[in-house]
C-alpha cells in the first residue's frame, strides 16, 4: 500500500481503533512493516479523520492512545467546520541515553556527540519523543547535505539498538529552523512531527532558540513550543488536509481492506 509505484503511496499506514483508556487508539506502520511508537504528523491526520467521520466530537483536549502513551490533541476548525490545524501535546522529551536509546555513557542530555559516518564527521544530539532521534546541526544548507546516503548508515549504526530517526538542521534565527529528516523504516520524508519536536528540544538545550520556533521542512512548516522544563511537554501545531479517499482491494485476500 505504501509503494509509490504499485500502491497508493505513503510514508506509512495509520490504523485507528477504539481504545479502553482513551476514545481512540492510533497505530502507525512504516513502509518496511515495522511499527513506530508515535507519529506527530500522523496523529494530526487521525484527528481530522476521526472528527470528520463522527468517531469523536470536535472537542478540545481529545486523548489518543499510542505506543508512546496518551497524546492529547486540540483541533482547530475552519469556517466550514472542518479540521484545518491540530495542536498536539507531544509529551515530555527524554534525553537519558538509555531511554533514547543510544549506547553512549552519561546521564543526559547528550549534545553534539561526535560521530563519523562514511567519511563525514557530524555531532549528534540525542532525544526521545517516545521514539529515538539523532539530530545534527550543520553549517551548510540542509538541502545540500547527502542525507539519502548518510541517513540509512546512521539509522542502523551500532550506537542505536532500536535504530534511529536522523535530522539535519540549520539554525536560521532565534525562532526559525530549517530541517530535513531521514525516518527510521521509511527513508527520506517531507516532514516528521516527532522529529520536529526532537529538533526543538535539542536546539533549545543548545541555546539556539527560545520557547517557541517555526520549523521549516520540505513539506511545510510546524510551530513548536517547549519551555525547557525537564517534565514539560512539547506542543506542536500544524496543518492537516484531506487529499483523497478510496478503497484498497487486497490482491491476496480478494477482499476490501
Amino acid at each position: 500500500m505504501c509503494d509509490r509505484h504499485f500502491g497508493v503511496g505513503s510514508d506509512g499506514i495509520l490504523v485507528v481503533t477504539p481504545a479502553e483508556i482513551a476514545p481512540l487508539r492510533m497505530q502507525m506502520f512504516n513502509p518496511d512493516g515495522s511499527e513506530a511508537e508515535m507519529c506527530g504528523n500522523g496523529i494530526r491526520c487521525v484527528t481530522k479523520y476521526a472528527i470528520e467521520r463522527g468517531m469523536v466530537p470536535a472537542s478540545h483536549g481529545i486523548p489518543i492512545q499510542t505506543l508512546a502513551g496518551i497524546r492529547t490533541v486540540w483541533p482547530i476548525l475552519d469556517t466550514n467546520g472542518l479540521v484545518s490545524e491540530v495542536r498536539v501535546d507531544m509529551g515530555a522529551p527524554d534525553t537519558a541515553p538509555e531511554k533514547v536509546p543510544v549506547a553512549v555513557k552519561g546521564h543526559g542530555p547528550i549534545l553534539d556527540h561526535p560521530l563519523e559516518v562514511d567519511g563525514v564527521s557530524l555531532a549528534f544530539s540525542f532525544v526521545s519523543m517516545g521514539n529515538p532521534h539523532a539530530i545534527a546541526f550543520i553549517d551548510g544548507p540542509v538541502a545540500d547535505f547527502p542525507l539519502e546516503r548518510i541517513g540509512p548508515l546512521v539509522e542502523r549504526h551500532p550506537l542505536f539498538p532500536n535504530r534511529v530517526n536522523v535530522e539535519v538542521v540549520n539554525i536560521l534565527g532565534p525562532s526559525s529552523l530549517s530541517v530535513r529528516v531521514w525516518e527510521r523504516g521509511a527513508g527520506l520524508t517531507m516532514a516528521c512531527g516527532t522529529g520536529a519536536c526532537a529538533v526543538m528540544v535539542a536546539a533549545r538545550l543548545r541555546g539556539g532558540v527560545g520557547d517557541e520556533a517555526t520549523l521549516n521542512l520540505p513539506g511545510g512548516s510546524l510551530h513548536l513550543e517547549w519551555d525547557g522544563g525537564a517534565n514539560s511537554p512539547v506542543y506542536m501545531t500544524g496543518p492537516v488536509e484531506a487529499v483523497f479517499s478510496g478503497e484498497w482491494r487486497s490482491s491476496t485476500a480478494g477482499q476490501t481492506n
